[in-house]
């Protein structure tokens, strides 16, 4: 790199690759040359920098889209910097005003402390638990008193805050912003300050947060942090950034049939992006794996090799390679090795039972009426035959009931 001749420290090979890893992927590094100071100074005197990425326990599960940023942190938490995990339960209670067009109402501190249980256990599936220091930001931020938030916003400017996107756009329209919203960018900030912080990584929605840090760790008299973004992943539909509310997610806690499923469910062209973002292949042999595809190869071999691949990382080889399994016997009609059995009873007097009714007793529809709706549109099936009759009754026997491509009971009458 050009600037090696003003460094302090020698551009050593293990600097270039530190620096190839930070970038793979990113958005956005502010600014560069610091950053590979900040590589060259640790590798030359072995003490490793402090990354630190914060997250708000807004909601009680991690989706894949989450790990985007995690990806980054362990691969850097691999090239043996320190990684800090930071769970926002102060910050929560204000609410990040980020991207919004209205105040966003806090949670209780009792929703908090119920996500913030599930985050770390989750997020350990991405990085290593014993290289990870895990903290909580009301560590600091109960501590600073009225006194010290005072002291902490005289640190900043009403006119630099309004540079930021959604509070600009929200005053120029009429809309309210709440005093209390230019308190979370600050927050964010001092968190680096208490941390002492090298590194921070955030999304693309998170690049104003993340500055105001470095401008105040320059306040305190620290060496500015710099600044990792990461692209925000589309979800399932390829368009939208992925969410629980927009439900096209993948949550990494979910089962591994579904969750084999709804990768091969992307399109071709997301495809890559997602393999960029959360494979841990080389770039190199994704570039070639692309270039096989460009050539002739079925794309859908590499969409494969991206479901087992994600698939194994949230439960295992084996799980991934039932998953494959199990997707190709539903793809062919076949039925799953393993389904729920059930034994229910006939109608009074041993009449049969219809199959709307079936449905719901089965657990495979909430209702009759949602029951009659599924085959309406064609979604169920009783022993792989397309069901089109709702007025159909089953007597004795057993079934093997069907509803879309996932659903699936066997249904003993008696």
């Amino acid at each position: 790199m050009n600037q090696a001749s003003s460094l302090p420290f020698p551009i050593t090979d293990r600097v270039r690759e530190a620096m190839a890893v930070t970038l793979r992927g990113c958005e956005e590094l502010i600014p560069q040359e610091d950053w590979l100071k900040k590589l060259a100074r640790s590798e030359a005197t072995g003490a490793p920098l402090r990354i630190k990425l914060g997250l708000d326990p807004t909601a009680p599960d991690i989706h894949v889209g989450h790990t985007v940023v995690l990806n980054k942190l362990r691969q850097l938490q691999d090239l043996g910097h320190t990684v800090i995990f930071l769970i926002g339960d102060f910050t929560t209670l204000i609410g990040d005003p980020s991207g919004r067009n209205s105040t966003r109402p806090p949670l209780t501190r009792e929703q908090i402390d119920a996500n913030a249980q599930t985050y770390y256990r989750q997020a350990s599936m991405v990085l290593d638990p014993a290289r990870t220091e895990i903290r909580y930001n009301s560590e600091w931020g109960d501590a600073l008193g009225s006194r010290g938030m005072i002291q902490l916003a005289s640190r900043y400017t009403v006119a630099r805050m309004m540079e930021r996107n959604d509070f600009h756009d929200r005053f120029k329209s009429g809309a309210s912003i709440s005093v209390h919203e230019f308190l979370y960018p600050l927050m964010q900030g001092y968190d680096s300050v208490a941390l002492k912080s090298d590194l921070e990584l955030g999304g693309t929605d998170q690049k104003f947060n993340l500055l105001v840090g470095r401008h105040l760790q320059a306040e305190y008299g620290q060496e500015p942090q710099c600044i990792l973004t990461m692209p925000l992943l589309e979800g399932l539909d390829g368009i939208e950034k992925m969410s629980k509310s927009k439900n096209n997610y993948i949550g990494i806690s979910e089962d591994a049939n579904t969750m084999f499923a709804k990768v091969l469910s992307i399109s071709d062209v997301l495809m890559w992006r997602w393999y960029t973002l959360l494979s841990f292949r080389s770039e190199s042999h994704i570039a070639a794996l692309k270039a096989e595809v460009d050539a002739g190869r079925n794309p859908k071999d590499a969409k494969v090799a991206l479901a087992k691949e994600i698939t194994a990382r949230f439960h295992s080889a084996a799980a991934a390679d039932a998953a494959e399994q199990d997707f190709i016997n539903r793809s062919k009609g076949g039925v799953p090795d393993e389904i729920a059995e059930l034994s229910l009873p006939l109608g009074e007097g041993g009449m049969a039972v219809g199959i709307a009714a079936l449905l719901k007793q089965a657990g495979l529809a909430a209702s009759s009426g949602e029951g009659n709706r599924l085959i309406d549109g064609g979604g169920v099936r009783v022993d792989s035959s397309v069901v089109s009759d709702k007025g159909l009754k089953l007597g004795a026997g057993s079934y093997v009931l069907q509803v879309g491509k996932r659903k699936f009971a066997r249904v003993t009458l008696s």
